[in-house]
């Protein structure tokens, strides 16, 4: 099976691994079994792991079943880009308008 090619950068991935550590520990705390977080978000024990391993290839929609899974944690993916700063300060300048000066008669 060929290996899909993605465009990740270190520090993207260091964000996944540290999710999916941060899913794994919640899991865990809960003192739930791998097994019954998989059945409950309707995927398989090994992409579970993948989702603890912070895998790339893995499809958002398995991260929020099994945030959700974990007790309606999904609801934290409202959050995503919630305070664009950067977004915002580019749309900004794009509504300023130049001002003129008003036209003279005679």
């Amino acid at each position: 099976m060929r290996k899909a090619a993605y465009n990740i950068v270190p520090t993207t991935e260091e964000i996944l691994k540290t999710m999916g550590e941060q899913i794994k520990l919640a899991r865990l705390r809960r003192n739930l079994s791998a097994e019954l977080v998989a059945e409950r978000a309707g995927i398989s024990r090994a992409s579970l792991w993948k989702v603890e391993s912070g895998n790339p290839a893995v499809a958002i929609g398995i991260y929020a079943a099994v945030l959700h899974a974990l007790g309606n944690m999904d609801k934290d993916l409202t959050l995503v880009a919630k305070d664009d700063e950067l977004g915002r300060q580019m749309q900004d300048l794009n509504l300023l308008t130049r001002k003129r000066a008003t036209r003279r008669k005679g």
